[in-house]
């Protein structure tokens, strides 16, 4: 409607529009007239103007002649007074005449030139005023105009739009009625199909309630007590999940149980020294009954470990896990109720002791509003565990009493239960920001003794690991509680769940029975060989034949170079000792010589080295060596040449054969490595050919017991059937012999 009634109005507007646009056209076509007439009129008086300066040009041109002839008739009449008398009077009056005239037209001139500026001034005063609205009507107009245009393009791309929503709709609407007539057709094929459907259905359902009534004596799904005796579908997924998510609460619990025997273990320790150091003074009877009752903390927060890792033990692949059938959760229920009622049993004297701290003369009154936040936190802590251990003792009472707990009711406890540990995260960060201030005020106190400031310390930290254990354990169990909620519908088929923990003992009982028989169903195939595979291996088992004398020659072979490398070394290891010992000889020879001898001995023995070196070409490179002590290294040992002059003949013989010896040792070593390799692939090879002629030697043993036992099978069966037609033959014996005999 709105979109009909819209091209209606802008045609209303744009007649409007066009109205008020002929009217200021004809308003200022007659102004344009107007100014056409002042116009003309203007050009009227200019003309007038025009002609009336012409005259007065003239006239005044006029009366300049006269006064010239005034001027030159002047001296005349002086010389001719008398007689010009009459002509003199008949001038006067012209004069007068010509003065009075003169002056008319000199006023006419002047009215004129004011009735002419008077007009001009109006005609400009006219013209502008005119330009002016002239103006205005053209930038109204330019206004219109634009408003005119503006509306006719919105008018146009409305028109347009209407129109290209018009065929829109009308191919929808074709659309529509194509599926609608399609949709006809298929709600025609569907009730065919519903009808063929329910007849099909209605048969089955009458063979099936006859073979029901006929065959099954018994519906142990009809009603739940027995329902919940039959064996679920086994989810190994649902057991590995709930075992891990035991897992990681068994840990968070560890964790926890930890950081509770380190707080009350500190807080009993923390006793002993503050307010009263029990090494100094006796500590007053309250707090001795407090130290007494902390000191029994672990025989009630032991079990809580224990508690919880049967329950994880409880729990594993083979079982079915649901409430009904967590047994163990009872018995951390009463090691959970057995510790809240340890700490209900200390929360007074907790309390009490810190009210013995408030009146101690060392308590300012920081610390006593410390121990007064203190004091409400433990409260609170108590009250948190005894949430916790109501909740916890709701979800223990399906595997007990069944009647206890419905199931409805199971979400929101598991709900209430994450809201607890959540509140009893918030209420451990409460105590470790208030201890943690009571603990740096204590520190600032003069009496502040060493013992008390690590005690606190120990506190502290183990009160930092109960709010860190309580914030996992909180964040676990909350991102685990949909999954909690949801295993809930784990139980029986066709059924709201497990009625009784008697059934559910029941059915893990015939669980049992089921997993064994199925067990014993399962006998364990004969190992084969695929054809393929048996021929590939065959293949194989040739060619390693082939190749085994081959490898078998080249380990020969190379154990053959081996052996002769071994006595080449051995040889030559001989060799090097020998030269070894001709050196130390020669070095003593040389020593005790250059004891005997003088300088100038020495000086000549140096010479005659050095020429018997130039004499032999090979030692050439030793002769020039520097005086400084120089070394060689080599396999057999070090030799050190100390001097030129030290250096024989011998020496570098010696030198130059113990580095042959070793350059040939080396090679030979490394020559012995790299047979030595050879043989290990060589060994490899052969015993990866033994493995595989082992492993086809067996799939052809087991293929033939295979055959020989499908022969055995065979040959049974055709012994069967021999009997059988031997028997079939008697009897169409005896038949015959019975008729003949009718």
């Amino acid at each position: 409607a709105e979109k009909r009634q819209m091209p209606q109005r802008l045609r209303a507007q744009n007649q409007v529009l066009k109205k008020g646009v002929v009217d200021e056209q004809a308003n200022s076509a007659a102004l344009k007239e107007q100014l056409k007439m002042k116009d003309q009129s203007l050009r009227k008086l200019q003309q007038e103007m025009d002609s009336l300066t012409f005259r007065n040009l003239q006239l005044a041109k006029r009366v300049e002649l006269l006064q010239d002839e005034l001027a030159l008739s002047e001296p005349r009449g002086k010389k001719n007074k008398k007689s010009g008398e009459s002509s003199s009077q008949l001038s006067q009056e012209q004069k007068t005449v010509f003065d009075e005239d003169l002056q008319k037209k000199i006023e006419e001139n002047e009215r004129l030139h004011i009735q002419f500026f008077e007009a001009d001034e109006q005609h400009k005063h006219v013209e502008a005023e005119l330009r002016s609205r002239l103006a205005t009507l053209e930038t109204e107009a330019a206004q219109h105009q634009a408003v005119v245009d503006g509306l006719t393009r919105k008018y146009m791309e409305t028109i347009e739009k209407l129109q290209n929503d018009k065929a829109k709709l009308e191919v929808k609407s074709q659309t529509l009625e194509k599926e609608a007539k399609e949709c006809r057709l298929r709600t025609e094929e569907c009730q065919l199909q519903l009808k063929n459907l329910h007849e099909d259905l209605s048969g089955r359902l009458e063979e099936s309630l006859s073979i029901i009534n006929e065959k099954v004596p018994f519906n142990d799904t009809k009603y739940s007590q027995y329902n919940a005796l039959n064996v679920p579908l086994h989810n190994r997924r649902h057991q590995l999940k709930m075992r891990d998510i035991a897992g990681q609460a068994l840990a968070f619990v560890q964790d926890l149980v930890t950081a509770l025997l380190n707080f009350h273990t500190y807080t009993e320790q923390r006793i002993q020294i503050f307010p009263v150091d029990s090494a100094i003074d006796t500590i007053s009877p309250l707090n001795q009954k407090f130290s007494q009752y902390l000191h029994e903390n672990a025989s009630y927060v032991r079990p809580l470990e224990e508690g919880m890792l049967h329950l994880f033990e409880s729990i594993t692949e083979d079982t079915v896990t649901v409430l009904e059938t967590t047994v163990k959760l009872k018995t951390f229920s009463e090691h959970l109720t057995s510790y809240l009622c340890f700490l209900r049993k200390i929360l007074p004297y907790q309390l009490k002791s810190l009210e013995e701290e408030c009146e101690s003369s060392l308590c300012t009154s920081a610390l006593r509003a410390r121990n007064l936040e203190l004091s409400q936190d433990m409260k609170k802590m108590t009250a948190v565990f005894e949430k916790l251990q109501t909740y916890i003792a709701l979800l223990a009472l399906p595997s007990t009493e069944p009647d206890g707990l419905l199931r409805t009711n199971y979400s929101s406890v598991l709900t209430n239960v994450g809201a607890a540990l959540h509140g009893f995260h918030d209420i451990m960060k409460d105590i470790s920001k208030h201890y943690s201030q009571k603990a740096t005020i204590e520190h600032e106190l003069p009496t502040a003794t060493q013992k008390l400031i690590t005690t606190n310390d120990c506190i502290l930290s183990s009160v930092v690991a109960l709010t860190n254990g309580a914030g996992k354990i909180a964040s676990f169990f909350s991102n685990n509680l949909d999954y909690f909620i949801a295993s809930l519908s784990y139980g029986p088929k066709a059924a709201s769940g497990f009625i009784s923990p008697l059934s559910a003992e029941c059915m893990l009982q015939y669980k049992k029975k089921a997993a064994a028989y199925m067990k014993s169903l399962r006998k364990p195939l004969l190992e084969s060989v695929p054809y393929e595979e048996a021929l590939a291996n065959r293949r194989i088992l040739l060619s390693s034949t082939e190749s085994r004398e081959g490898l078998a020659q080249q380990v020969q072979q190379s154990l053959e170079k081996i052996s002769k490398l071994e006595q080449e070394k051995e040889h030559w290891m001989l060799e090097a000792q020998l030269a070894k010992i001709k050196l130390e000889k020669e070095n003593q020879r040389i020593a005790d010589k250059l004891k005997n001898t003088s300088s100038g001995q020495l000086v000549g023995l140096a010479r005659e080295n050095a020429a018997m070196s130039n004499a032999a070409g090979q030692d050439e490179a030793t002769a020039k060596a520097a005086s400084e002590p120089i070394q060689s290294t080599s396999l057999i040992g070090t030799l050190t040449r100390t001097s030129d002059s030290e250096v024989t003949l011998m020496e570098c013989f010696l030198i130059l054969q113990c580095r042959a010896l070793s350059k040939r040792l080396a090679l030979a070593e490394k020559s012995k490595e790299a047979l030595i390799e050879e043989m290990k692939l060589a060994s490899q090879n052969i015993s990866r050919l033994q493995d595989e002629l082992t492993t086809t030697k067996r799939s052809y043993e087991d293929q033939l017991s295979m055959m020989s036992d499908h022969l055995c099978s065979m040959n049974e069966t055709l012994s069967k059937q021999r009997e059988e037609i031997d028997t079939l033959k008697m009897s169409s014996k005896g038949n015959s012999k019975k008729n003949k005999s009718r």
